[in-house]
């Protein structure tokens, strides 16, 4: 993202006491602001329009699931306030989704993005990899036995889903597995 670039630039630039530091921050707010002003706006019509309107469960879990990944979104360029905000905003988000998932299959594919997105928001954002890992499991764990039953098209989106549940995990387990190895005296 244009945020992450303009950061990893303002790090870089801080070590060499660069004169274009107070310009890069600069930068950095007018991009944190318009983050603000989207996700803003997108959780407004969310809240306004499309959860109260949702008439399956389905829809609910995928609207409610949107409103968390906004709000990932804008604590992954803040800091602070709005950061400790936007995360308890998101999880709030994704904790109702969750609960309203419970009746759908768990090969659905809106079920299993749910899982996906959370467990990335409590790795990343809430900075718990071993809730991270727990759900992702989870999830992937009560699938796998129910993927076969699928038809073509939603086996695919479920498959690749799971892999994608499976891929972090796997990067994950390892970070905290080397977490602990450095921790050890």
């Amino acid at each position: 993202t244009a945020w992450r670039a303009v950061s990893a630039i303002e790090q870089k630039e801080e070590s060499k006491g660069s004169k274009f530091l107070p310009l890069l921050r600069s930068y950095k707010t007018c991009i944190e602001n318009e983050v603000e002003k989207i996700c803003d706006d997108v959780v407004e019509v969310l809240d306004k329009y499309l959860i109260p309107k949702a008439n399956t469960a389905e829809t609910e879990v995928f609207y409610l699931k949107m409103k968390g990944d906004y709000y990932r979104y804008f604590a992954e360029c803040v800091t602070g306030d709005k950061n400790k905000e936007a995360g308890e905003k998101g999880h709030e988000a994704y904790k109702k989704a969750t609960e309203k998932a419970e009746g759908l299959p768990t090969t659905n594919p809106t079920r299993l993005g749910l899982s996906l997105n959370y467990s990335v928001f409590l790795y990343e954002i809430i900075n718990s990899p071993e809730q991270a890992c727990k759900m992702a499991k989870g999830a992937f764990d009560s699938a796998i036995g129910d993927l076969e039953q699928l038809e073509d098209e939603q086996y695919k989106d479920s498959a690749s889903i799971m892999q994608l549940l499976r891929d972090n995990l796997t990067l994950w387990t390892a970070d905290v597995q080397e977490e602990g190895v450095k921790d050890d005296p």
